[in-house]
């Protein structure tokens, strides 16, 4: 795809890749993803803001085959799906300096060995004229390494977020115009990527509001050309209260958690409350992650595999501690035969998270009619607590 002009001046570069399916290895990429670069012509200066993954690098050198000089090449976030053709980028144009803050520069020379003279460090709310364009550099740390920083171009209202606000999304439009699409891919992106740093994602919501932001140009996914479609949902993300929502991951081997599982469901429904299962053994945990955005209780359904949780309960228990939902309360429904340990240890895979644990459901074998009443209670419990939380 060739460059796009987004305003005078202003280009979209970048690369769609509509086939990627799996990202670092972990991220399930079920729409594919781009990586997005943006060139910022001044009439004095010209600026590269972020590069593209490595896969993507021949895309990017055609699309920059007109550009007869590139002053600064801005890199807001080191990661190497943003980074990882700024080598070739530099090699190209010689006397172009790497802007960007000193967290950045270290992991850039670590990764990419770029040489110390090619640098230009960068302050907080520091600005960079182009000439009829001016940059202004605001860091917004920990969104999601360290060093992560976003720009604003002050003349034409646009914020450049790098991976803040984005979405692994491929599609040909330039800008966010199938609202529902996007909004989704973006609240899993969000759920799996920005919401392990919830406190600080809020602390820099904080200190982008005193901008007035006309577009938000991320590195993956379409631009947004009405930001409240993102910074609203954001808001409600990230500080909202959960909501009067039950996530239930399982897997069952003989159908024991199986059958604990739909009878909960059922009652959970009878008693007014929402709920999403999610059968492990067939689950993109994207849609997982997604859901744990919103939920205020996780039931975790295992059956007990050499007296531990199922690998694919371990995994996913894993990845809710690591992501840091606002979940307020936990249980553990499931079954075994000969003994079983798994409510102390799926207890104690959640250290990051302040649960409140409410009554576990373990049975020997096939449920009988005391744990299915034992199944009955825990819904009660969990309507009960939800309505104290002003669910309706």
């Amino acid at each position: 795809m060739k460059a796009r002009k987004i305003k005078d001046g202003v280009f979209w570069l970048g690369y769609i890749d509509w086939d990627r399916r799996l990202f670092d290895s972990l991220v399930p990429l079920p729409n594919g993803t781009s990586y997005n670069a943006y060139l910022v012509q001044g009439t004095e200066k010209t600026a590269l803001l972020d590069t593209v993954d490595p896969c993507a690098v021949d895309t990017l050198m055609s699309q920059l085959e007109g550009v007869p000089n590139i002053d600064y090449v801005v890199v807001h976030h080191a990661e190497q799906d943003h980074s990882g053709t700024l080598p070739r980028v530099l090699d190209k144009y010689r006397s172009a300096k790497v802007v960007t803050n000193p967290n950045c520069k270290r992991l850039l020379t670590d990764l990419l060995e770029v040489p110390e003279d090619r640098f230009m460090m960068v302050e907080d709310g520091q600005v960079l004229p182009l000439g009829g364009k001016t940059l202004k550099f605001v860091y917004t740390p920990w969104v999601h390494w360290p060093e992560t920083m976003v720009s604003y171009l002050q003349e034409d209202r646009m914020l450049f977020t790098c991976d803040l606000f984005g979405s692994h999304l491929a599609t040909s439009d330039l800008y966010a115009v199938d609202e529902a699409h996007v909004y989704e891919a973006a609240k899993v992106y969000y759920g799996m990527i920005m919401m392990p740093f919830r406190a600080a994602v809020e602390k820099n919501l904080e200190k982008l509001k005193p901008y007035d932001i006309g577009m938000i140009a991320p590195s993956h996914g379409p631009v947004y050309n009405k930001p409240s479609l993102v910074l609203d949902a954001y808001q409600d993300w990230v500080s909202g209260p959960p909501k009067n929502l039950v996530v239930l991951p399982y897997v069952s081997m003989h159908d024991s958690t199986r059958i604990m599982v739909m009878h909960l469901v059922d009652a959970l429904a009878q008693r007014d409350v929402r709920v999403q299962q999610f059968n492990l053994a067939v689950t993109d945990l994207g849609k997982l992650a997604v859901t744990l955005v919103d939920a205020a209780t996780i039931v975790i359904g295992t059956p007990t595999v050499m007296a531990n949780p199922h690998p694919s309960v371990v995994y996913a228990t894993y990845l809710t501690n690591a992501v840091k939902p606002k979940l307020k309360f936990a249980a553990v429904i499931g079954s075994y035969s000969w003994g079983s340990k798994v409510v102390e240890q799926i207890g104690a895979m959640l250290p990051n998270l302040k649960l409140e644990a409410l009554p576990s459901v373990i049975c020997k074998g096939l449920p009988r009619e005391a744990d299915l009443n034992a199944l009955d209670a825990l819904a009660d419990a969990i309507a009960e607590k939800h309505r104290a939380l002003g669910f309706k």
